[in-house]
């Protein structure tokens, strides 16, 4: 692959900005995917211009929810035609499973752009006629988005965020995470030769702090902010936007509990549970990564648990019969190794994994293991502390009650899983579980319209249908008298 440029897009232009540049690598086999500009405070700052003088005087946020659809109907077949080429890039840039992400991930970053569209042209508007008044209710776009995306699912994640904004008549700024720059860049060639108007969306990339982001979560001229990050990030974002009082959606990180009960189906219960952990390399937010397991079948269940671990395949992400690619960097690796030897030091043991993955064709990356732990209580560190890699610790439990309180005893609440034949069970279960999303029998199936977030330090707000519309507009209330009324 031919060493990429990634440039900054502002308002038409592409452009290197004036912060120097930073290096993309393939955490395969460190080699070079690209250069990247590293963007100033003063890039953030002529993004945010382009952005306000877009929605103040360009027609994007005047145009019709059925105009912007057909827009962004044509960005999503845009992403279609080159699905390979997206997947690609986002293989060599994140270590992701190549597979999954020309039949999974790729196509749910068109599909965000159609059901946004969609949903903004169709979605129905509150009217309450009493007597000689109608009261209703207008839905005008907020203004300039600023939105920050992570690096474990960067195109999908990123356009999570983009594609409701515009489809609600704003104008956005991506920021995506440094080390994944290479979709997003591509993604913006591709919006502009679809139609999407320039300065509707503006690319900046680089770092945090002092730097682009800084701008882009102080300024009064952003009216809302959106991130996906660790809940430390998120908290430096709030603290950001707090004095000119910006309205901040913020799903953050989670430690979330996975609950299988003895009448369990593991046929279903184990292939799930080992997705819930290991898929995406470990490196997801949602992850079921407490395991909690009746004592009646935990023996039974760990040893088919651990058994389909041991089948993941660990290799190039670019050979889809490889399941388990590498970690983002050599940073990561170390953290998530370092939670494993602390697990050891609180008493667990390493039933599978606990080491870098070597040998042939792994050397040179950032490759780890899949790793389960037993022998650890809900109290210990690394029960409660977000690893963000293939590390699973398993627990035993006796009742409903306690699988429960395992469950919400932690200070995250963005996810659940539970694994039950027991409808009764299910419903109590999911009416006291203190998490934003739970799945039972099942993991990471997606409506639009449901809400997405958490509790907790797992985040604020929450994006996803109506919840959306809330967040990317501001809601007015309409009230007039009618003349000559009966």
């Amino acid at each position: 692959m031919t060493a990429h440029e990634v440039r900054h897009l502002i308002g038409p232009e592409w452009t290197d900005g004036d912060g120097g540049t930073f290096e993309t690598r393939d955490p395969h086999d460190g080699s070079l995917l690209g250069t990247v500009a590293r963007g100033s405070a003063k890039d953030g700052e002529r993004a945010i211009e382009a952005a306000r003088h877009a929605f103040d005087t360009g027609p994007w946020s005047r145009m019709s929810p059925k105009e912007r659809a057909k827009i962004l109907h044509a960005v999503a077949d845009a992403v279609e035609e080159h699905v390979g080429e997206l997947a690609e890039l986002e293989c060599r840039d994140a270590g992701k499973n190549i597979g999954h992400l020309t039949h999974a991930e790729i196509p749910r970053v068109a599909h965000n752009f159609r059901f946004f569209a969609d949903y903004a042209a169709l979605a129905a508007n509150d009217a309450y006629p009493d007597g000689d008044l109608l009261s209703y209710v207008l839905y005008p776009p907020a203004g300039v988005v600023t939105a920050i995306s992570p690096w474990n699912a960067p195109l999908m994640l990123a356009t999570w965020k983009i594609a409701p904004a515009l489809a609600f008549g704003n104008t956005a700024i991506l920021k995506p995470a440094p080390q994944t720059p290479l979709t997003a860049h591509r993604f913006g060639e591709l919006a502009l030769e679809a139609g999407l108007p320039p300065g509707v969306l503006n690319i900046v990339h680089g770092f945090g702090g002092d730097e682009v982001a800084g701008p882009l979560t102080t300024d009064r001229r952003v009216d809302r902010i959106t991130f996906t990050g660790s809940s430390a990030t998120g908290a430096k974002i709030l603290a950001a936007a707090a004095p000119n009082l910006t309205p901040v959606s913020a799903e953050l990180g989670g430690k979330s509990a996975n609950i299988v009960f003895d009448d369990a189906d593991l046929s279903v219960a184990v292939p799930e549970s080992v997705k819930a952990i290991f898929a995406g390399n470990g490196q997801v937010c949602l992850a079921g990564s407490r395991l909690f397991v009746q004592r009646g079948i935990y023996d039974e269940f760990l040893a088919a648990f651990t058994a389909a671990a041991r089948k993941l395949t660990i290799g190039d992400p670019k050979n889809p019969a490889n399941i388990m690619g590498p970690l983002i960097e050599q940073r990561h690796l170390d953290k998530v190794h370092g939670y494993v030897e602390l697990a050891q030091r609180e008493g667990g043991s390493v039933v599978i994994g606990g080491e870098r993955a070597c040998g042939t064709g792994l050397d040179d990356g950032f490759y780890y293991r899949p790793t389960i732990i037993t022998g650890l209580t809900n109290d210990t560190r690394t029960a409660q502390e977000e690893i963000f890699g293939p590390v699973q610790t398993v627990i035993p439990f006796d009742t409903e009650e306690e699988a429960l309180t395992l469950a919400n005893t932690s200070p995250y609440g963005l996810a659940g899983v539970l694994f039950t034949t027991n409808l009764d069970r299910a419903h109590r279960m999911v009416r006291r579980w203190k998490a934003g999303m739970v799945w039972v029998n099942c993991f990471y199936e997606r409506d639009l319209r449901l809400p997405f977030g958490g509790e907790g330090i797992s985040g604020l707000g929450r994006e996803g249908g109506q919840y959306s519309r809330e967040f990317f507009t501001e809601p007015r209330a309409v009230t007039l008298r009618i003349r000559g009324g009966a």
